[in-house]
């Protein structure tokens, strides 16, 4: 068991070392003027990505709004359960996304999510229909990139295809960007 967990540590800080630094600055600025403007921030994934986007959610809207002038408007569409369940039966799974985003997004906001293969069809129909409707958007993938890669405003690849790790990682990234605005004075003007 030593043997495999030594592998799996080296394994991680392997991947962790792809997160292209510049690409998560270019997002904590994406966060910044959405603070600045008072846009909401909708985000989402499935599975661990799902549980990921609910954390990200916590911190980003206590902790860094604690430290903040403003406060972050930040909703993880992930925590309805009953609505979800609600457009997954009567539309489709694939509309348990954009049918909310529906009813709150307004051009100018932004879209956050998480996907490991980047191709999840709900992930991909929100974004798409994100970019008809003016919203930022914004994806962590991973190394098979998908189509939320292509269609995406602002990417960031992990360059890893093991779930755990690059699950792992986006939620590194999701603290790098909260914890930019705790710890980091000048984004907290």
């Amino acid at each position: 068991m030593k043997d495999f967990i030594d592998q799996y540590i080296q394994l991680q800080k392997a991947t962790l070392e792809t997160i292209p630094r510049e690409k998560v600055s270019e997002i904590v600025g994406v966060f910044k003027r959405a603070l600045d403007e008072e846009r909401t921030i909708f985000v989402f994934g499935n599975g661990g990505s799902a549980a990921n986007a609910s954390h990200f959610v916590t911190d980003l809207g206590k902790g860094s709004s604690d430290k903040t002038k403003k406060r972050f408007r930040c909703l993880s569409i992930n925590d309805n359960t009953p609505w979800m369940t609600a457009l997954g039966n009567d539309y489709s799974y694939d509309d348990v996304f954009v049918r909310q985003l529906m009813n709150f997004a307004k051009p100018g906001d932004v879209l956050f999510t998480m996907s490991v293969s980047g191709n999840s069809p709900n992930l991909v129909k929100a974004i798409q229909w994100g970019k008809q409707s003016k919203l930022q958007t914004v994806s962590l993938v991973g190394k098979k990139r998908g189509k939320l890669a292509e269609i995406s405003e602002h990417v960031i690849v992990v360059e890893d295809d093991h779930y755990g790790r690059v699950e792992d990682a986006h939620m590194g990234i999701c603290h790098m960007i909260a914890y930019a605005f705790m710890e980091n004075e000048a984004l907290q003007k």
